[in-house]
């Protein structure tokens, strides 16, 4: 499973399947990130969080525990 962590910068990805449960699942799609939206990666942190990319027209900022709950296409 590949997700939203793993990918490298410079990257566009499409959203797959998003995993967590209630108030996280939630926050995250309120985010904008739905299945089947690309993501392009703009940025990641030196030490790898946060995230910087690219979703709907707006750039966003996603922890390394969100992102890891995004899995995307191989």
């Amino acid at each position: 499973m590949r997700t939203l962590k793993d990918a490298k910068v410079g990257e566009t990805v499409k959203v797959v399947k998003l995993h967590g449960e209630g108030a996280i699942k939630r926050r995250i799609m309120d985010m904008g990130i739905t299945k089947g939206c690309e993501i392009y990666v703009r940025k990641v942190a030196p030490l790898g969080d946060p995230v910087e990319i690219n979703v709907r027209g707006y750039e966003l900022s996603v922890r390394k525990a969100d992102a890891a709950m995004v899995e995307l296409e191989n």
